[in-house]
């Protein structure tokens, strides 16, 4: 009988781990980065807080984009398929701020015009004088 193995299906495929690596040392200079800033402005104050947090937000969005890209195998999948996941992923988070804007919203109109709130955080707490029993002393006649 003849040997009808090809040579192609003796191989082994080739797994390289440079772009692991390579995406871990982004990852990793990102990160230092954000520490040495929030260390900088823990020490000096130095970035406003404002600037600091848009760096935060920028800096955090380029690891999510390695992140993605890398480990989850969307870095070289098809544009469509990547827009089909990231749509619906930006509604989402536009859904979770846009529900959290209108809560604190209510919750600002409602401390604003409830009149049982306005006239409890405006009414100053009576202390009892020292040594006086409580008017409402339990078991008392009413």
């Amino acid at each position: 009988m003849e040997n009808t193995h090809s040579t192609a299906a003796a191989q082994e495929p080739q797994f390289s781990t440079k772009p692991i690596w390579r995406t871990f040392w982004i990852l990793l200079g990102i990160t230092l980065v954000e520490l040495t800033l929030a260390t900088i402005h823990l020490k000096t104050g130095f970035p406003s807080k404002y600037v600091l947090n848009g760096v935060y937000l920028i800096l955090t969005l380029a690891k999510a984009f390695y992140i993605i890209a890398e480990f989850m195998h969307l870095g070289h999948e098809l544009k469509n398929l990547i827009m089909s996941l990231a749509f619906p992923a930006m509604l989402f988070i536009w859904f979770l701020i846009a529900f959290l804007w209108d809560g604190n919203s209510f919750k600002v109109l409602r401390n604003r015009y409830d009149s049982h709130h306005l006239s409890q955080s405006q009414t100053p707490v009576a202390k009892p004088a020292e040594g006086s029993e409580p008017a409402n002393k339990p078991g008392a006649a009413e």
